[in-house]
């Protein structure tokens, strides 16, 4: 290992405490993430199917946004 390991560690680190730090302080602002159009969701008496595509495209976007935005820092 180098130390640029270490340092990928620890921003890796600081990314999910500030994730967690949204989710826990705004999980009440965050209840439309899941349920947007094109999301596929199936419920019947015994059998539930639950697939995101629209949120997940969301969620690639915004990653790679902030990956780019990271790399030209």
């Amino acid at each position: 290992m180098n130390e640029g390991t270490g340092k990928y560690i620890i921003i890796t680190g600081m990314i999910l405490v500030a994730v967690g730090f949204i989710i826990y302080f705004f999980h009440d602002k965050l209840s439309w993430l899941g349920k947007l159009p094109g999301d596929i969701r199936i419920e019947r008496e015994n059998f539930r199917f639950y697939f995101p595509i629209t949120t997940m495209v969301l969620l690639s976007i915004i990653f790679s946004l902030a990956l780019w935005l990271f790399r030209k820092l």
